[in-house]
C-alpha cells in the first residue's frame, strides 16, 4: 500500500541506531505508525516534534505489517511556540489525545481539520485554549460521540441551555436542570456558538465536559487513562490563570 498525504506528527521515538518510530495523523488516511530511516538524526529531528506538519509519503509491501514513510516538513511547525512553553502543552496534549483515541489506519477527517484549527491558533493565547476545547469536542464526534447541544433534553428548549447530561452527553435548559445542578456539567457558551463570548472559568468548564466523555466514552474502553499531557495542559493553564 502505497500514498503520499499531509500529516501531523503525533508522536515519534527512536529506533535502531538512527532511524525512528512516527505515529502521525494524516488527512486522508486516519492515524498510521510507520519506519523513518534517519529519523533520529540532528537534520530530521526539529521536524519529529509532536505537532510538526508534514508531508508524507508512505509504502508497505504488506498491509498488515509496519510500513516506512518518508516526511518533509511544511512549514515552521512546533519550533515557532518554543518561546511559549503554554502553547507547546496545548500542542503536546492535542497529539496524545488524538494519538491515544484514534484507530490506527481508519480515515477521520474531521479528527485532521480539528487539528489544523487547533495548530492555526496557537501563537494567540487569547483564542488557542477555546479551541482546544473544540478540538476534543469534534474529536468525539468524528469518533462517533458527539455531543447535542441543540435543544433541551428535557423540554426541547432551545433557549438558555447551560448544561450538560454526563449520562446522554445532551443539553438541558437552566430551568429543567434546577433540581439536579449538581449532578450536572456546565455547558460553556462558546460551546454553542462560534459568537459565544469567553467567560472566566469556561475553558475550565469545557475541559472537564470533553474530559469526562473521552474517558468514559473512548480512553476506559481501551483500558487507559485520560493521557498525562492532557492533565498537565489543565494543570499548567490553571496556574498560568487560563481556564
Amino acid at each position: 500500500m502505497d500514498f503520499e498525504d499531509d500529516a501531523f506528527v503525533l508522536s515519534a521515538r527512536p529506533f535502531g541506531e538512527a532511524g525512528a518510530i512516527v505515529e502521525v495523523l494524516t488527512a486522508n488516511h486516519g492515524k498510521y505508525v510507520a519506519h523513518v530511516a534517519g529519523g533520529a538524526s540532528r537534520r530530521m529531528r526539529p521536524f519529529m516534534q509532536a505537532g510538526a506538519r508534514v508531508l508524507v509519503t508512505y509504502r508497505s509491501r504488506v498491509s498488515e505489517q509496519l510500513g516506512s514513510v518518508r516526511v518533509e516538513p511544511v512549514g515552521e511547525g512546533p519550533s515557532a511556540l518554543f518561546d511559549d512553553p503554554l502553547a507547546l502543552a496545548g500542542l503536546g496534549a492535542a497529539s496524545a489525545v488524538a494519538g491515544g483515541a484514534l484507530p490506527e489506519r481508519e480515515p477521520h477527517p474531521g479528527a485532521f481539520a480539528a487539528f489544523e484549527q487547533l495548530s492555526a491558533v496557537l501563537a494567540d493565547l487569547e483564542i488557542w485554549p477555546a479551541v482546544y476545547v473544540r478540538f476534543e469536542a469534534g474529536l468525539l464526534e468524528d469518533l462517533g460521540f458527539g455531543l447535542d447541544f441543540s435543544q433541551c433534553a428535557v423540554t426541547g428548549t432551545t433557549d438558555d441551555l447551560t448544561f450538560v447530561s454526563p449520562r446522554t452527553g445532551r443539553a438541558v435548559s437552566a430551568k429543567a436542570a434546577e433540581p439536579y445542578r449538581d449532578r450536572l456539567l456546565a455547558l460553556p457558551a462558546f460551546l454553542l456558538s462560534a459568537q459565544g463570548r469567553l467567560q472566566p472559568g469556561d475553558v475550565a468548564a469545557g475541559l472537564a465536559l470533553t474530559g469526562v466523555f473521552l474517558e468514559r466514552f473512548v480512553f476506559a474502553p481501551l483500558n487507559r487513562p485520560l493521557p498525562p499531557a492532557r492533565i498537565w495542559l489543565a494543570e499548567r493553564l490553571a496556574a498560568a490563570g487560563r481556564l
